[in-house]
């Protein structure tokens, strides 16, 4: 067995509180064999070391994040009481001596259940473990109560140790009180952080990436009466991501232009949407995928510190009108994932926003000479469902019916043109609407 035991009421910040339930959670990316009690987590991760390469790759970890959370009391240990007894005297590996080597000098205050008789114990001059392990063990279970042998004998690996794990919630919510009032928002992603790596912990236990988180603020109830009871913020990302640092960085884009009507002292915490994450597998060679990804959150900050609306991209749309074949979007808004259908024919290379009317000469078009046709006609009609409204208030229909021709010419090379089908009575016009390359 491999635990190890984090003490959540002894962080690097007395102010600053982290709910246990929230680091068992968090604890959960690293092997299910999670438990909690009071303000103790354990982690059984014999299992998981080979997941994560190896015994000190995993201690990296977990202390990493456990340092990152603000905790700053967590030992390693053959047995969960050993664990608790060594982060509580301070002592960072269970596994450098034999166990009772490195249990037989702490004190009976490293033990709740020996810490419990400390005054009788007191009386009887023990002051550390091995004293009380001195002690007759028959005449220990006549004066004290059987807790104290078991958790001995548990400690010392001398009888198996039992505990209801953790469950993996559904839905991650978490709240965390901050350690004073704060009057701008920008000082809220202090707490936020740790929010989001407890969110972070739970995505990978989950192997779901977030694509929208909410933080929510409670306002102080003493100087908010006409501010309301707090306010909200939902950042949302084009991809699913894990990347916690990345989803800090955006909360801090996006909390730079909030302004806080009162100040705020508590926060919480959901994520609101997540989807499936795939993790990719590394590789010794370059890979285009992490210069990808790189860009997209890059992009992602951009939007985040101009704004959606500055940062768009294109995207294809059902229709066969050729200025409504594609659109601009925000970035976070989610792509369809239905297939778009090949438009037939060829399509140029640039479209003129306003098709330029040509000249007509004997039946044939003309733009810098006279235009050869070489493919066509490609009729194109459809938008009779497609009406506006005119700056006058009145509507008109955006229908289109037009014959398209690839022509060439001998200066301007491959164009784009088409005829504007009109009742018989009228003369057609041919304009041009692109160039090819």
């Amino acid at each position: 067995m491999h635990w190890a035991a984090l003490l959540t009421d002894a962080v690097s910040d007395s102010s600053l509180r982290i709910d246990p339930q929230g680091v068992a959670v968090w604890a959960l990316q690293f092997t299910p064999r999670v438990a909690q009690k009071g303000a103790t987590v354990w982690l059984e991760v014999a299992q998981s070391m080979r997941l994560f390469g190896g015994e000190d790759p995993l201690h990296q970890r977990v202390e990493a994040g456990a340092a990152e959370l603000g905790i700053r009391a967590l030992a390693w240990a053959p047995t969960s009481l050993a664990a608790l007894a060594c982060a509580r005297m301070g002592l960072r590996d269970g596994f450098a001596m034999p166990l009772a080597q490195v249990l037989d000098p702490l004190p009976i205050e490293s033990m709740d259940a020996v810490n419990a008789h400390q005054a009788t114990l007191a009386r009887l001059g023990c002051q550390t473990l091995a004293d009380v392990r001195k002690l007759p063990r028959g005449g220990i279970s006549r004066r004290f109560d059987s807790e104290l042998l078991l958790a001995l004998d548990q400690a010392y690996g001398l009888r198996p140790e039992g505990y209801p794990w953790v469950k993996l919630p559904e839905t991650f919510s978490a709240k965390l009180e901050m350690p004073g009032r704060v009057d701008t928002a920008p000082a809220l992603l202090f707490g936020a952080r740790r929010l989001l790596l407890q969110m972070g912990g739970w995505l990978s236990a989950r192997q779901c990436g977030v694509t929208a988180f909410t933080l929510h603020w409670c306002h102080d109830a003493m100087r908010a009466r006409d501010a309301g009871e707090g306010g909200n913020l939902t950042v949302r990302t084009a991809l699913p991501t894990q990347n916690v640092e990345h989803l800090c960085r955006l909360l801090g884009e996006n909390l730079a232009k909030v302004h806080l009507l009162a100040p705020a002292g508590e926060l919480a915490l959901s994520a609101t949407e997540v989807s499936p994450f795939i993790e990719t597998s590394r590789s010794l060679l370059p890979d285009d995928r992490a210069s990808f990804e790189a860009v997209g959150l890059v992009l992602e900050r951009i939007e985040a510190r101009l704004g959606q609306h500055r940062v768009l991209r294109p995207t294809l749309n059902e229709d066969s009108r050729m200025a409504w074949m594609a659109y601009w979007q925000p970035m976070n808004v989610k792509r369809s994932t239905s297939k778009v259908r090949q438009v037939p024919g060829p399509q140029p290379t640039w479209i003129l926003k306003n098709p330029l009317k040509l000249d007509v000469r004997d039946d044939c078009p003309l733009y810098q000479g006279p235009l050869q046709l070489l493919l066509g006609p490609e009729r194109v009609e459809g938008g009779w469902w497609h009406r506006v409204t005119d700056v006058e208030g009145g509507q008109h229909s955006l229908q289109v019916a037009r014959d398209y021709w690839v022509a060439l010419s001998q200066h301007a090379g491959a164009l784009w043109i088409f005829q504007q089908r009109l009742p018989r009575n009228e003369a057609a016009c041919w304009y041009l609407h692109g160039i090819f390359a």
